[in-house]
């Protein structure tokens, strides 16, 4: 009897492990998105109609990702409920780029999260 309590200790030990390890890569991947908007030069975050700059934006996507507490496991998570639209308006978020190109948000950070994945 104790063998097996111990047999189902140790998977539970792993599987936590693992879901730990799982949970770190998340997180990195979601900072990395953060900090990719944070360091776009010039560039412009457009949220309701409103220009915000890249800093202001990355603040504002770090407090919605606070906010946001458990309901964010993954990146797709985030990008989702925290990075591509206002939780108010619904509007999507857009980034305005120096030669003035404007795209969704969510189609950079999804091109940039496929930049992290080729890393």
């Amino acid at each position: 009897m104790k063998k097996i309590f111990l047999f189902l200790f140790l998977i539970m030990v792993f599987f936590s492990a693992a879901t730990s390890a799982q949970d770190n890569i998340e997180k990195k991947k979601i900072e990395f998105l953060i900090t990719s908007v944070e360091h776009l030069k010039g560039a412009k975050f457009i949220r309701n109609g409103n220009e915000h700059d890249c800093v202001e934006a990355a603040k504002h996507l770090r407090l919605k990702l606070e906010k946001a507490g458990t309901r964010v496991k993954t990146v797709d998570d985030f990008i989702n409920l925290c990075a591509s639209q206002s939780s108010m308006t619904g509007k999507p978020y857009l980034i305005k780029f120096t030669d003035s190109k404007t795209i969704l948000a969510e189609i950079f950070l999804r091109e940039k999260l496929k930049e992290y994945n080729e890393l």
